[in-house]
């Protein structure tokens, strides 16, 4: 795993700035500990960081074809990478390395821009065709690497971090206030915007190129559910699904440094550990970290599977240093983002990284196989739906929006009088700033700026791009196209990488995600049993209470935290007078909810932690000094 960062001029008679692009580069320094490499030509600069996990000796970038007209930077991972070059060769290409990084010069050379289609991997990558003084950005198809970008009047900078792009003087720093909107509903930025106005990110499975002084952009894979399964074949998919899943695991496997994996006990950690045994000669290395709460501390389910396997485990009883760490997590995100399981996600990385390069991870498997609560609720609104009609289900929502919405089943029959792709969409926003809280926490001055925003827009244009007709599968298409990239793979990308530690994601390899969505959707959520087949599945090979174990998200105590060791912190991010001088939101109304908090009259802890992130944003990339990799959290 590796950083990238660089910038192609129009105008090649403009020269690159060497001290910028080192600059650029060293941002990413935590993604590449082990050495940094550049190419310079007319107008073209490239910079990389590397973490070796293949090829140690000579895999070093930027690389080259034989002549040097080909050159790329490229973070991630093309696992079936032999098979490619062992095609390449027969066409008469030669290689100087056994890396995977080689491989994307000479199928560029062969196959042109189309190159992308016959990788099976994770990846993002930056490629220059110094013959056509042509550009190529790349991002993988489920978008498990970032690569962000900014077009410039003068060219494009482009890298896998915001904080990289911020090097440059000519990349703006100004914040958008729909971005900051949407990011208070949803607790992310969603693609393809980020908080800053002029930084984007680049969707996954898409290329971007620059040529001839133009940027274009456009997907090469698009991922179908078509919706015509038959649940009767389930034996057929079963065994499909065994195949995959070990397949998967065994292209992952691929390492010259040591490799583990995460293991929580759910089901999707077990399933992907448990293929690592049945496909591993050595022994399988897996961690676990808990904190001091019980309801928190994981450790005893993946002790239990563990033993059941014969793995080796590493665990942790984590007491976080939570004060200090919150600031350097808020650096490595680069922009706002609210999902408090980074804290954990970090820790466990951290002990990872105590023993290997490489891990594993379930993540995906939610997404993939209607692991969340909202997929239940999303039939139990389409069965209220059907039976109401549309005449009563508005005379039901209109009823539900005057009962308070703690009461379950409020929001669901609110719902009622909503389009399903809007319904579907809001189900995102989890509930702790919907549009009447935000506009009582909003000044009037941001009002104005932020309306017309719209932070569901990209959930209903996913839900109308679906093409099945059952709505679950829609509900699943948009999770992939949007919370698995812009909360989850980010969250996993960035604490992963922060102790400088390689994820891989075997339940995201896009021929397994293309297989799964052809399965059935009641073979996904049958009843109130989510993952019914992926639990088949993973009850071949561990004990029942394994495969039957409730979901239980990888959470922490935010609220205790926030009235005791952070309370400190809360002070004085949110009662300076920096938050009330940006003049997004209403002084006298955060004090109220802070105090309300503290004094546990009401629970706001994921108010206030959203908060408390989007404040140390500000004061870290708005108030502060560009990012420096000082900020980084040490592996």
């Amino acid at each position: 795993m590796c950083g990238i960062a660089g910038r192609f001029n129009f105008d090649p008679e403009c020269p690159i700035d060497r001290e910028c692009l080192a600059a650029m580069t060293t941002t990413l320094a935590h993604r590449g500990p082990d050495s940094a490499g550049y190419y310079h030509a007319d107008g073209v600069g490239l910079g990389h960081r590397r973490l070796s996990i293949i090829d140690l000796s000579t895999g070093d970038q930027p690389l080259s074809n034989e002549d040097g007209t080909v050159w790329v930077i490229f973070n991630g991972e093309i696992y079936n990478f032999a098979t490619i070059r062992r095609e390449l060769e027969a066409s008469g290409h030669s290689f100087r390395t056994n890396t995977d990084t080689e491989v994307i010069v000479h199928a560029y050379e062969q196959w042109g821009d189309d190159c992308v289609t016959h990788f099976r991997g994770m990846f993002a990558f930056a490629l220059y065709d110094d013959r056509r003084r042509r550009l190529l950005l790349v991002r993988d198809r489920l978008g498990i690497k970032p690569l962000i970008y900014s077009v410039l009047p003068t060219g494009i900078v482009f890298g896998s971090e915001i904080k990289a792009l911020l090097e440059d003087p000519e990349v703006s720093r100004q914040w958008s206030a729909d971005a900051l909107d949407a990011y208070m509903t949803l607790q992310y930025v969603p693609s393809p915007r980020t908080i800053f106005r002029d930084i984007w990110k680049l969707p996954p499975g898409h290329l971007l190129v620059a040529e001839d002084g133009k940027v274009s952009i456009r997907p090469y894979w698009s991922l179908e559910f078509p919706g015509d399964g038959t649940p009767a074949r389930e034996d057929d998919y079963l065994e499909r699904l065994d195949e995959l899943i070990d397949e998967s695991v065994k292209m992952r496997l691929v390492s010259d440094v040591p490799l583990g994996a995460f293991l929580s006990g759910g089901i999707d950690s077990s399933a992907v550990v448990a293929a690592m045994v049945r496909q591993s000669d050595s022994p399988v290395l897996a961690m676990a970290v808990g904190f001091d709460e019980q309801a928190f501390d994981e450790r005893p389910h993946a002790r239990a599977v563990a033993a059941h396997l014969g793995i080796n485990l590493h665990e942790r009883l984590v007491k976080p240093q939570i004060i200090d760490l919150l600031p350097k997590i808020a650096w490595h995100f680069d922009e706002p983002f609210a999902d408090s399981s980074a804290v954990p996600t970090y820790y466990v990385s951290k002990v990872a990284r105590e023993c290997v390069t490489v891990a594993l991870s379930g993540d995906g498997g939610d997404e993939c196989w209607a692991g969340y609560a909202r997929h239940r609720v999303e039939r139990w609104e389409l069965a209220a739906r059907q039976l109401l009609g549309k005449r009563f289900g508005r005379v039901a929502a209109r009823v539900a929006s005057w009962l308070p919405t703690e009461i379950k089943g409020t929001r669901s029959l609110r719902h009622l009088e909503l389009d399903p792709s809007d319904a579907c969409a809001r189900k995102h926003a989890y509930g702790l700033f919907d549009e009447q809280f935000r506009s009582s926490l909003y000044t009037g001055d941001f009002t104005v700026a932020a309306c017309g925003a719209d932070p569901f827009v990209g959930f209903r244009r996913a839900y109308a791009a679906c093409a099945s007709p059952d709505l679950l599968d829609r509900a699943l298409y948009v999770d992939l196209q949007t919370y698995l990239v812009d909360d989850i793979l980010t969250k996993v990308d960035r604490m992963s990488m922060a102790v400088s530690l390689e994820a891989r994601v075997p339940l995201l390899d896009h021929k397994l995600v293309e297989f799964v969505a052809t399965v059935p959707a009641s073979l996904k959520l049958r009843g109130g049993l989510n993952k019914y087949l992926l639990r088949r599945h993973l009850g071949r090979h561990v004990p029942p209470a394994v495969a039957r174990r409730k979901k239980q998200g990888f959470a922490v105590p935010v609220s205790a935290w926030l009235r005791g060791p952070l309370a400190p912190l809360v002070d004085d991010l949110l009662l300076d007078n920096r938050l009330r001088d940006r003049g997004i939101f209403d002084a006298p109304r955060v004090t109220q909810l802070w105090n309300e908090h503290r004094s546990g009259r009401r629970d706001h802890g994921h108010r206030i932690w959203s908060l408390v992130m989007l404040e140390l944003w500000f004061r870290q990339f708005v108030d502060g000094s560009r990012g420096s990799a000082d900020k980084g959290l040490a592996a």
